[in-house]
């Protein structure tokens, strides 16, 4: 019986197991037309049973690491993550590391396929979003051993370092402020993206919040990404119903606009009639009219103390640590 492999799988590894050289086997990987389909299913074949990644950048960089930090997000479509990003590249280039960006569309098995790629470069360090991966993924990163953050999210037992906020506390939070005003009916309007944990932890503590102190809630969730158009039709569902919210709580700050639209239109008056907070703090949340409350992530402390972390560890320095940055509750005139 063969000894089992408990390292990262090797070229010469899957060259054994597939009875080939190991010239044979960069040939498939670099020149597959040289290579019969016979011989390329049985390496391949030998591949996915080592879980054996190749290393394209081993010609010119044998066994070292690149210059090249990998990151995985959910979307690009997010100014949120966007900021976190130039942050964290500014860090980074500034040290002659370049960052190699992926996003996973809110899909933890495409995160895996991406991790999967990303490593075949040989990156010095990878940063994902938020706690949840694949067993996959995590196998990968454990296999591996290269640095890794996960940001956006404070959780214990992070894959290796970890800098971010409790997304249950902002919604509690936000539940608290609302009941400590006198409110008893609350609204929640979701967007409900499978994949999307972040939204769905801030929509757990506010209902948390709404139970614990016996307030009434009304939710609209929504199952596309975040816009002024669907914060329009939430808004005007919730405000339809006989048990009308007094307050509502919006995954982020483009529905809590949309719903400031609306409440113009429809002749509701924010914030006597009702009070509105979104996520985010986009830059119109505070010059709308009125003013939009909202919750500021500390995104680009984020990125910056990524950046710095894996600095350090490429030094050498520094340990696996988790980070609490907390987040900023900003009341303006919506409530």
């Amino acid at each position: 019986m063969k000894k089992a492999i408990t390292r990262r799988p090797k070229m010469a590894d899957v060259a054994r197991m597939a009875g080939v050289s190991i010239t044979t086997v960069s040939r498939s990987y670099n020149e597959p037309d040289a290579v019969s389909e016979k011989i390329r299913l049985r390496i391949a074949e030998a591949a996915r049973s080592l879980s054996y990644i190749p290393n394209v950048m081993a010609g010119s960089l044998a066994a070292t690491r690149s210059k090249t930090v990998a990151v995985v997000v959910p979307t690009l479509n997010n100014s949120v993550f966007a900021l976190t990003l130039e942050e964290m590249t500014g860090v980074l280039n500034r040290r002659g590391y370049q960052v190699m960006v992926s996003s996973s569309d809110y899909v933890l098995e495409r995160e895996e396929e991406l991790v999967k790629s990303l490593l075949s470069w040989s990156p010095a360090g990878i940063v994902l979003v938020g706690r949840h991966h694949t067993r996959g993924t995590l196998r990968l990163l454990v296999e591996d051993g290269l640095p890794v953050v996960e940001v956006g999210e404070y959780l214990e037992g992070a894959i290796d370092s970890n800098i971010g906020f409790s997304h249950r506390e902002v919604g509690r939070r936000i539940g608290r402020h609302f009941a400590d005003l006198g409110i008893r009916r609350l609204g929640l309007a979701l967007v409900a993206l499978p994949g999307d944990h972040r939204a769905a932890d801030r929509a757990a503590g506010f209902r948390e919040v709404v139970h614990e102190a016996g307030l009434h809630l009304e939710e609209f969730v929504l199952s596309e990404r975040a816009s002024s158009k669907g914060g329009a039709t939430a808004f005007a569902d919730l405000m339809g119903r006989p048990d009308r919210p007094q307050a509502i709580f919006f995954s982020n700050d483009m529905l809590c606009l949309g719903a400031l639209f609306e409440a113009g239109r429809l002749g509701i008056r924010v914030p006597d009639d009702v009070k509105l907070c979104g996520y985010g703090d986009f830059d119109f949340a505070a010059t709308s009219s009125p003013s939009l409350s909202s919750v500021r992530p500390p995104d680009r402390e984020i990125g910056r103390q990524a950046g710095e972390l894996l600095l350090e560890r490429f030094r050498g320095e520094g340990a696996p640590l988790s980070i609490n940055l907390g987040f900023e509750h900003i009341v303006r005139a919506s409530g």
